[in-house]
């Protein structure tokens, strides 16, 4: 599948915002830290990537029951659904001048991945939502290997869009929800 993407300024796959809130000192430093063992870009891309995908628990897998939403807050709470880690990992590479943004899986509810476009490449979706047993979700360059394959028979499709911001959907439900039981209730169906 060809990504496209949603901004034509690449400079919108690096900015901060409220949410991918990369300028923040918790950030910053973790940023810092994993840049200390991996310099070379693509490196540090899956230094960053394991670290979202291992050390930070998807909160359904955990049974943590709090809701984060910001990057930092994610960091600061090590816990989070797929939209919340993305959040995370977005913010992670773009405070390292890596481009990234967010692209969406239609698997009865969305879930959440992450493209990023490294020098010389187009870009690639790698999937920090975490492992499990039947769920095997790898950072590679030569191809994906997502947590999950859209069944097409059922419906479920991938978005090949690459948004420079996380879809309005995604955080209405992140900011709305009470608890993640409360979250599982509202997840979006559909952008």
């Amino acid at each position: 599948m060809e990504l496209q993407q949603e901004r034509p300024e690449l400079s919108a796959y690096l900015a901060a915002d409220a949410v991918v809130d990369h300028d923040h000192p918790l950030v910053v430093e973790t940023a810092f830290r994993l840049r200390e063992v991996a310099e070379e870009p693509e490196a540090y891309a899956k230094g960053a990537y394991e670290f979202v995908r291992d050390s930070i628990p998807h909160s359904n897998d955990a049974g943590d029951l709090r809701v984060t939403c910001r990057a930092s807050d994610v960091l600061k709470a090590r816990t989070g659904i797929c939209y919340a880690k993305a959040h995370a990992l977005v913010a992670l590479l773009r405070a390292q001048g890596i481009p990234a943004g967010f692209c969406y899986q239609h698997l009865g509810v969305l879930h959440g991945l992450v493209a990023l476009r490294l020098p010389g490449r187009d870009w690639l979706r790698q999937d920090p939502r975490g492992n499990k047993p039947g769920v095997d979700a790898r950072f590679r360059l030569d191809r994906e290997q997502l947590a999950f394959v859209p069944d097409p028979a059922a419906g479920e499709y991938d978005d090949p869009l690459v948004r420079a911001a996380p879809h309005p959907a995604t955080l209405e439900a992140l900011r709305t929800a009470a608890d993640r039981r409360h979250l599982d209730r509202i997840l979006p169906t559909a952008l």
